[in-house]
């Protein structure tokens, strides 16, 4: 039974679409970057999507903190699974339309990068686009996703390892922050102590990220800048990356409630 404040849940599961949204299309950065060949302009655009996906993230977080301490208040801790359940969903159905989105950002984020090039400032870029005339070209820029466009990934001489990880980093970035809250509704006289944890497995997260999957990344990226690779391998190794990230999401569903229980119990070791 969902017995929670429904106000609140829209809003968390608002802002963790934006959040995993904005994520996805981010990965439209490095085709852009590959394809206008201005990489440094193109990655000043991927800080600027990161930052809105971290405000989202700001106001996602107290709303669910304040949902899980009005169930620890009213005694009603069992209907929190299914609520951190359709936020994770949430963010699964961001994903999966972030996707869908991939091909038209891509040929939107090109023409931003050649304009900021020009404007020279991101407020010029952005008080340039949103006149009517950039909005009514805006139409013109949506490409519907192929399925050939998944075909041409098999050919595709992208590393399969780092793949594998990203599902696991997604995973574990899925469920870092919302499995360590919920362990604090299972544990509530340690609950600051179980909700401090997901710094930790988030930090875990971000540097096993930085070593096994943005580098290869970044070389398939740099490879194809230097004519070395082809940018179908650049779209190849995006597909592979946001196909992980789905199925990363598919399976913090399954390591939610373990994840949590496994919090609830190194709080204990810690206390």
């Amino acid at each position: 039974m969902l017995d929670v404040d429904l106000g609140r849940l829209l809003l968390v599961c608002i802002a963790t679409f934006i959040i995993q949204f904005i994520d996805t299309l981010s990965y439209s950065i490095r085709p852009s970057g590959v394809r206008t060949g201005k990489i440094a302009i193109a990655l000043s655009l991927f800080n600027i999507l990161a930052l809105i996906s971290r405000l989202s993230n700001m106001i996602q977080t107290p709303f669910l903190g304040s949902i899980v301490d009005i169930a620890i208040k009213e005694h009603k801790v069992a209907s929190l699974a299914i609520v951190f359940r359709l936020v994770i969903l949430s963010a699964t159905v961001a994903t999966i339309l972030g996707i869908l989105f991939i091909p038209s950002f891509v040929r939107i984020f090109s023409k931003a990068i050649n304009r900021l090039d020009v404007a020279g400032s991101v407020p010029r870029l952005i008080l340039d686009s949103m006149s009517i005339r950039r909005i009514k070209d805006l139409s013109q820029n949506i490409v519907r996703p192929r399925i050939d466009m998944i075909q041409n990934t098999r050919n595709a001489n992208i590393p399969k390892g780092f793949l594998i990880f990203n599902v696991l980093i997604t995973a574990i970035y899925t469920v870092g922050m919302l499995s360590a809250i919920y362990a604090g509704a299972l544990l509530p006289q340690f609950r600051l102590t179980a909700s401090s944890l997901s710094g930790i497995i988030n930090g875990i997260a971000t540097i096993l990220l930085a070593v096994v999957v943005d580098p290869i990344a970044a070389m398939v990226t740099d490879q194809a800048l230097h004519g070395k690779r082809t940018l179908k391998d650049v779209n190849a190794m995006v597909i592979y990356l946001v196909g992980g990230k789905l199925l990363g999401t598919i399976l913090g569903q399954i390591i939610f409630v373990p994840a949590a229980e496994f919090i609830v119990f190194i709080a204990k070791l810690i206390v």
